[in-house]
């Protein structure tokens, strides 16, 4: 459900300084708004389906059993809500993810890529926790024609009865993206034309919707931070 709110009253993000734990989200002075800065909206794409699976690793079809082929990606999201001069852990928040294979392919979609309709990979929500956190497991994503590499996100809660909702999308930096896709199964198409530049969704704010990911050891791993900004 769409939020019928104005952008001030929309889910903003989290400056990249805000810190996990409730003690460690910064209090803003006398007359300073907390350490929570808005980030843009960005569209929801042509390809959101309300799957309702609530699964945190969403690497496989349900209905096949089979698991996508990628390089691993642990995605955490830190959610907050913005007032009374802090930010502080937003618990019960829905957290929808999804993106394309590494074949740059969306499952459940009618597509020119392929139809996938009644395959459900890389797609699935998560309910905050307590500290206001939503974890994932997926895989680094691909490319399509057009597009810079990116993850869709959407959170919804609710809040005096009434439904908030934002959407956006997470990018990835350029040099990192060309150390994977030198990998398998990524390596096997073409090198992609499109980078975070030249994408006109990334162009419009896209540098504060950077993703910061690191190795882990089994694969990729990064967090991102998120707030909600009440009237």
């Amino acid at each position: 459900m769409k939020s019928s709110l104005s952008r001030r009253d929309m889910l903003a993000l989290l400056g990249a300084g805000v810190a996990g734990a409730a003690s460690g989200r910064p209090e803003a002075t006398a007359g300073e708004a907390p350490a929570c800065v808005v980030r843009p909206e960005q569209t929801e794409g042509p390809f959101f389906v309300e799957e309702r699976l609530n699964r945190s690793d969403i690497r496989l079809d349900p209905v096949s059993g089979a698991a996508v082929a990628g390089a691993p990606l642990a995605l955490t999201f830190r959610t907050s809500r913005a007032g009374g001069g802090r930010c502080t852990p937003l618990a019960g928040a829905i957290v929808d993810v999804w993106h394309c294979d590494a074949a740059g392919v969306y499952s459940d979609v009618r597509d020119p890529r392929g139809r996938t309709v009644g395959q459900k990979f890389l797609r699935g929500y998560q309910m905050t926790d307590a500290s206001g956190v939503a974890r994932f497991v997926t895989i680094y994503p691909g490319w399509y024609e057009g597009r810079a590499v990116h993850i869709h996100f959407k959170v919804r809660t609710q809040v005096d009865g009434r439904g908030r909702e934002f959407t956006s999308q997470l990018y990835f930096d350029d040099a990192l993206t060309d150390a994977v896709h030198r990998q398998a199964p990524y390596a096997a198409r073409r090198e992609r034309r499109t980078r975070n530049d030249g994408d006109g969704l990334f162009r419009h704010g896209g540098r504060a919707l950077l993703l910061n990911v690191a190795e882990d050891g089994r694969g990729y791993a990064g967090t991102f931070d998120l707030g909600l900004e009440l009237a």
